[in-house]
């Protein structure tokens, strides 16, 4: 089982010390049919690749496929792995940017995340805007689920 470093920033000056820092990766998570079907319930989206094991089985992909959504949405449960934002009076998810998935994610498939820290910008005193590139990969996959720019917003 891989270890993982969870930072603590508690100042905009550790932060921004954190630009270019990869973080992770997180500990390996499972997608499997359970994890989809619930997704689809939560979200309504039902499309058979999937939630039809047996349709899908006949689809170019050989099996169901996570919604990509389901990989997006992963990414703050993964981040609190990697780092801890409890010395800011609030942080806020302001948003995402530049979200690509460029691989299609099978279920049963391990999936972990990686982040760097890009930019830290102050909008106003005591306050910033982070940018962090979020990078979903899956086990035995060269190629990321997904890339994800995601927007931080911290009051100090």
């Amino acid at each position: 089982m891989t270890q993982t470093a969870q930072y603590r920033p508690t100042s905009v000056q550790d932060l921004k010390d954190l630009v270019g820092v990869e973080l992770g990766p997180t500990e390996w998570h499972v997608v499997d049919q359970a994890a989809i079907d619930g997704f689809a319930d939560l979200t309504g989206d039902h499309q058979w690749i999937h939630v039809d094991p047996a349709r899908a089985a006949d689809s170019p992909f050989g099996s169901t496929i996570a919604h990509g959504l389901y990989s997006l949405s992963r990414t703050p449960a993964f981040f609190e792995e990697l780092m801890a934002f409890d010395g800011f009076t609030h942080s806020l998810n302001y948003g995402y940017d530049r979200i690509r998935f460029l691989h299609p994610l099978p279920v049963d498939s391990r999936i972990r995340m990686r982040a760097e820290v890009t930019s830290v910008e102050e909008t106003a005193p005591g306050q910033v805007n982070v940018v962090t590139k979020l990078t979903v990969e899956a086990d035995g996959i060269d190629k990321p689920i997904l890339i994800a720019n995601s927007i931080g917003r911290f009051s100090v």
